[in-house]
């Protein structure tokens, strides 16, 4: 059974809580060596089912979690943006992961944006981060875009705990400041 939950669509994109379907296409994802590098490696087919589980999971426990990105003019599985907030995390994140083919496009950026109005409006959050390792100068680029600012260091929970990585955020109303502006 699908699971029920909000479906976010902007020109380009629809996004959705994942489905049995979007499983083959998540785990040639979680196997790219490019699109992980920054994710914690790419991983083998069984072991991408348990992440896949774990976001239907945190979304049928949390009520949310992050989006399955489609491609509104394929109908392709492109993607997983949006809030996450495990056991032990530095913050409220929304983040991203985009297959490595549709890099440049702008794909992680018109997802986030959506979801960050969605955890604003819907989850009521008061500020969101994204946990970008300190190499990972793309997801820099997409969080300035965003209109976050750098931080400093955080510190993420076992088992990513020898990870080096910047918190990026901002609060609700520097966000909204900034939507009403732009």
């Amino acid at each position: 059974m699908p699971l029920r939950g909000p479906v976010l669509d902007t020109p380009r994109l629809s996004m959705r809580p994942p489905r049995g379907d979007d499983f083959d296409a998540w785990a040639e994802f979680a196997a790219d060596v490019a699109a992980t590098r920054y994710l914690g490696g790419p991983v083998t087919r069984t072991v991408a089912w348990r992440s896949f589980l774990t976001m239907a999971g945190a979304w049928a426990v949390q009520g949310f979690a992050m989006f399955s990105v489609i491609e509104r003019s394929s109908g392709r599985w492109i993607g997983r943006v949006g809030p996450w907030y495990p056991e032990g995390w530095p913050g409220t994140e929304v983040g991203w992961g985009i297959v490595s083919d549709c890099w440049n496009c702008g794909y992680a950026t018109e997802a986030a944006i959506a979801a960050i109005d969605w955890v604003f409006d819907v989850l009521d959050w008061r500020e969101v981060i994204h946990v970008i390792d300190v190499d990972n100068a793309a997801s820099q680029a997409v969080a300035r875009k965003l209109g976050s600012r750098n931080r400093g260091r955080g510190r993420l929970p076992a088992p990513h705990e020898s990870a080096i990585v910047d918190i990026w955020g901002q609060s609700r109303e520097e966000w909204r400041a900034r939507s009403r502006s732009a």
